[in-house]
């Protein structure tokens, strides 16, 4: 018996490239089911993150064109993590495995036969990785590299050069509807289900329309949320910080006095002044760091929904396929 496959697609203004988009799955999903990869069931789970222009408009048009489209439409926008879990979620009882991938056909549809083959063998979960990074700016390749290798050095179980490009089985998104933290960073998460798993490599492709969704700003906030919600190694840091400052200011007390027994001592401005930066600067950044922390915990404790579901378009099963 094929499995049933959803394909969960976060949106967010996405009018520009939908129509292309549901165009390259319908093609998709009819090959793999002529190929006797998925069942007829399979559907295409898109949901709307609080989108300003006509993305849901266009969901709403595609499932009543096609029996293999459904959607979800937030209440308001949630970001993209918690929009993706809002479709995994949704998708959870109703499949045999999850497909997330981004609505911008950058993830290679190409490779979601792999996906699919690597399941029907056992797998729980399946990651896509990517190849290379050559269609990123240097200055893109570079920190987000820079930024799987600080996870690693942190503790943080990642895995190397993959986004959000991944099959789930229906007990891993079980076991993930147990994790039940306000900051989400998905990409720590799925790794701690501890399910069989593999990787498919792939080539990422230039966005096809529209705008990217993660500007330099939401790139900087999603990294951070990523170690303080997976490590507790910067307040570690700032312990040894502490302790280093402290034996290097008695190395300093004892050099002063000496100096001042021995005469020689020499009252200096630029010292004092340097001295008062220094370490009013990292007094800063590790009220800084431990505030971020203490923002974490208030997250948590207000135990917030995570999103609002305003309106399910829900397809009945089927016989045919796209």
């Amino acid at each position: 018996m094929e499995p049933t496959i959803y394909f969960v697609i976060p949106c967010y203004n996405e009018e520009a490239v939908l129509p292309e988009t549901t165009r390259r799955l319908a093609e998709k999903l009819q090959a793999m089911q002529s190929a006797g990869l998925i069942g007829k069931d399979s559907r295409v789970l898109y949901v709307d993150d609080g989108s300003k222009d006509k993305t849901w408009q266009l969901i709403s048009q595609f499932h009543q064109e096609y029996p293999w489209v459904e959607g979800v439409k937030l209440a308001h926008n949630r970001g993209h993590q918690n929009a993706l879990l809002c479709g995994l979620m949704t998708a959870k009882d109703r499949c045999h495995a999850a497909i997330s991938m981004d609505a911008d056909l950058q993830d290679d549809t190409d490779a979601l036969d792999q996906f699919v083959t690597k399941f029907r063998e056992g797998c729980d979960v399946v990651y896509g990785v990517r190849n290379k990074r050559d269609t990123d700016t240097w200055f893109k390749r570079t920190t987000a590299e820079g930024f799987y290798k600080v996870m690693h050095l942190l503790g943080v179980d990642v895995v190397f050069n993959h986004a959000d490009y991944r099959l789930m089985s229906q007990r891993a998104l079980e076991a993930l509807s147990e994790y039940r933290e306000e900051n989400l960073f998905l990409r720590g998460i799925v790794p701690l289900i501890g399910y069989r798993s593999d990787t498919v490599y792939y080539d990422r492709h230039e966005r096809f329309a529209g705008e990217s969704k993660y500007p330099l700003k939401k790139m900087i906030s999603f990294a951070l949320d990523g170690i303080t919600s997976f490590s507790v190694k910067p307040l570690k840091l700032i312990s040894n910080l502490g302790i280093l400052i402290s034996v290097l200011s008695i190395f300093g007390l004892l050099y002063a006095l000496i100096s001042y027994f021995a005469g020689v001592a020499v009252s200096g401005w630029t010292a004092i002044v340097c001295s008062i930066w220094l370490l009013g600067g990292l007094q800063m950044l590790c009220l800084g760091v431990v505030g971020g922390y203490i923002g974490k915990i208030y997250s948590e404790v207000k135990a917030r929904p995570r999103y609002r579901v305003e309106e399910y378009l829900e397809q009945e099963k089927q016989e045919k396929g796209p």
